[in-house]
């Protein structure tokens, strides 16, 4: 593992070298919703554009040929950076939201029924709940809820209160948008699987930052954003084991995904093309391939040593603000995301303020109202962490939350 060159790699992101109004640099605290993009993954969408554009999987001519290379060049450098075992695996989406709901509607109307049972938790993001909540009220089976502990984990002592012969699916995320924690997924996969049931895993926001290996944690499912792991919006990731994508319908009908369509009835094409209805995000899921060039390049080891030592350095930090409350557990237990409240500051208010200084984060209930109902809090602040971020940005925070906590009278 070498260390990254923070400077080398911060030289690769264009929109950090443009300062704001009045001068002021900029500190980008909101890779968690969406990461910045390097030069690489910007120059490789345009290219595309400006040199060989085509429909994908349409033509024989030399840009469709050049295309579909390209495409499924992206979809082999997808398949080996999470060490899936088949390029079929590998379905192209329009993003982490798309992917759970396909999975939720295309397996899960399939294989559930009334008495089966879903097990989420209450930190999972909407897009990893609602799918499922709706699901069972439309096959009559029953969410459970995994409690968490008092720092915000996982209670596995307590799995066995929710997990038995009736669990069909247990959906988790890989890390929490909130309160950074890291969930252990192969520990949960195996006692999935002992009980007969899948494991579904919104990979939003783990991907992006640790090392992922869907066959030896034993993953199911797995979806993650494209826009999250430095690449462009518009195009996501479903992986899929092969024999449960096969046993997973469509989503989404038309041309593409067909094999043969008769005047009653239509039959499917194998995956991935089976879910990739109509005409894909060519150009955006081209330059995924780039983003996971340039993460490969600066090797997942690396950057989460990096974003570690960014999340130690802001977690002691902010404890020196007065009225600062961190939420989730500490840092041995979660990733580069930090999220808090500030007596008499509201979250709205700080946000705004730290924008005057340069500073963007996030505030807000972060699409986790469940997770913020069980904290007691309508909102938090979130920090979150990418690859670009350095300890400089950190001593900015805490200058920008000075400023605010002046401003608010709070100091």
């Amino acid at each position: 593992m070498n260390p990254l060159d923070i400077d080398a790699v911060r030289g690769d992101f264009p929109i950090l070298h443009k300062p704001l109004p009045k001068g002021l640099p900029l500190v980008y605290l909101d890779s968690g919703s969406s990461a910045q993009k390097p030069q690489c993954v910007i120059d490789k969408e345009r290219e595309v554009y400006e040199n060989y554009y085509a429909n994908a999987y349409r033509g024989v001519y030399r840009f469709g040929s050049i295309v579909d290379e390209e495409l499924e060049g992206a979809r082999e450098k997808i398949r080996q950076f999470i060490n899936a075992e088949h390029s079929e695996e590998i379905v192209f989406t329009a993003g982490c939201t798309m992917s759970l709901n396909l999975v939720a509607s295309g397996w899960g109307k399939r294989n559930l029924k009334a008495g089966d049972e879903i097990i989420l938790n209450e930190m999972e993001h909407h897009a990893n709940l609602v799918p499922w909540q709706q699901l069972a009220l439309q096959t009559g089976a029953t969410c459970r809820f995994l409690p968490l502990t008092e720092d915000g984990r996982l209670d596995m002592d307590r799995i066995g209160e929710v997990l038995s012969d009736k669990t069909k699916v247990l959906a988790v995320t890989g890390m929490s948008n909130v309160l950074g924690t890291i969930n252990p997924i192969a520990e949960l996969a195996k006692k999935a699987h002992d009980a007969g049931a899948i494991i579904v895993v919104d990979g939003a926001q783990s991907v992006p930052h640790e090392q992922t290996d869907v066959v030896a944690s034993e993953i199911d499912f797995l979806t993650f954003s494209g826009h999250k792991l430095y690449g462009p919006s518009g195009i996501g990731v479903l992986y899929g084991k092969r024999e449960l994508l096969e046993q997973t319908d469509p989503m989404l009908f038309g041309g593409h995904m067909i094999d043969r369509v008769y005047k009653d009835h239509s039959t499917w094409a194998p995956s991935p093309a089976k879910f990739e209805a109509g005409t894909i995000q060519i150009a955006q899921a081209i330059a995924l391939g780039s983003a996971i060039d340039y993460m490969t390049t600066l090797g997942m080891e690396s950057v989460h040593a990096h974003e570690r030592d960014v999340l130690e350095y802001a977690y002691t930090r902010l404890q020196e603000i007065p009225g600062m409350r961190i939420y989730g557990p500490g840092i041995e237990h979660r990733g580069a995301i930090t999220s808090f409240t500030i007596d008499g500051a509201h979250p709205e208010d700080l946000a705004q303020l730290l924008d005057r200084k340069g500073v963007f984060v996030r505030h807000g209930h972060h699409c986790t109202m469940p997770l913020h109902d069980l904290l007691g809090v309508s909102a938090t602040v979130r920090a979150s962490f990418g690859v670009y971020n350095s300890r400089g940005d950190v001593d900015a925070l805490m200058d920008a939350i000075q400023f605010a906590c002046q401003r608010l009278r709070l100091t």
